[in-house]
């Protein structure tokens, strides 16, 4: 018997009911939850294209799907995503009392593996030289490019960036990150330098309504991660980097990666990049003084 779709609303209660509970126990992103929805968005009309009913995940309806997902030129990642997603929901059903057990999937096909573009430390130090024509807004870009990559932290970090966020007498930033989740990273060195200065010459110039925000705009704005992008691709213009390589995540990755490569442990670096995969329950409100002396140890500007 073929299953009416044409109402929707049992599964878009559900779904509704589904969204609440990742949000509150996972603590998931907005970024995250949008995905989540488009994705099971895309089952329901595949379900209601092929009559059966969304809410009966069986093996055969959700192998179906993602085939015909990969017929359509999704890459394997997104139909990775799509199977993730569907097994969360199934999770989700069982555990709200609405399905009494798991479907069984079959093994999907390995992610394609794309690895994270880096910048070498003579690139990051020519993007960073860009910067220095004695201007605010140079500060600015400075401050902004050093904290991106003497850090780790996320666009969407450094653009809600508070001044109350510093600890400047202790050297630590606080910031918040998926989830919601807190952590303090050290700023030392050359980037303590930047942020310092631009604070107490530059940002002033700029700051014409009192805004909390660390990082501004010409007027006097909080700066957002699509300006924070296009800044980049501005000073790595000058700097003679291809603007493909140069995007606010790209100097995450660098960070990291030079960190592990002086012989940083990767416990210590996934409580400084705020990876929730250490513990999930951990908060992240304070950097004991093992690892900031770790991060001074091995960062290669904590000495500049």
């Amino acid at each position: 018997m073929r299953f009416d779709a044409s109402d929707g609303s049992v599964f878009q209660n559900t779904l509704g009911s589904f969204r609440d509970y990742i949000m509150l126990e996972r603590g998931c992103s907005d970024n995250t939850l949008k995905a989540y929805a488009s994705d099971l968005g895309q089952w329901y009309s595949h379900c209601k294209r092929m009559g059966s009913d969304p809410m009966l995940l069986n093996p055969d309806n959700i192998a179906r799907f993602l085939r015909e997902q990969s017929a359509r030129g999704m890459s394997k990642s997104t139909v990775q995503r799509n199977a993730a997603v569907l097994n969360s929901f199934a999770r989700y059903l069982v555990y709200d009392g609405i399905t009494e057990k798991m479907p069984i999937l079959d093994p999907l096909p390995a992610r394609d593996r794309i690895l994270p573009q880096i910048m070498t430390e003579g690139e990051i130090q020519r993007l960073i030289n860009c910067c220095e024509d004695g201007t605010p807004l140079g500060k600015r870009d400075r401050t902004a490019i050093e904290l991106a990559y003497g850090t780790g932290m996320r666009a969407s970090e450094l653009c809600s960036l508070k001044l109350k966020d510093i600890d400047r007498g202790g050297g630590l930033i606080f910031t918040r990150g998926k989830g919601d989740k807190e952590r303090c990273v050290p700023y030392v060195g050359g980037v303590r330098k930047a942020v310092d200065e631009y604070i107490d010459d530059h940002r002033p110039k700029l700051d014409r309504y009192r805004e909390p925000w660390l990082l501004l705009t010409k007027s006097g704005r909080k700066m957002s991660r699509e300006f924070l992008w296009r800044l980049l691709r501005k000073r790595g213009n000058q700097a003679g980097i291809s603007p493909s390589r140069l995007h606010p995540h790209v100097l995450r990755h660098t960070f990291a990666t030079h960190l592990l490569r002086k012989g940083m442990d990767q416990r210590t670096l996934q409580e400084l990049l705020g990876h929730s995969s250490i513990l999930t329950t951990e908060k992240y409100t304070h950097l004991d003084l093992e690892v900031r002396d770790l991060y001074d140890k091995f960062f290669p500007r904590s000495g500049t």
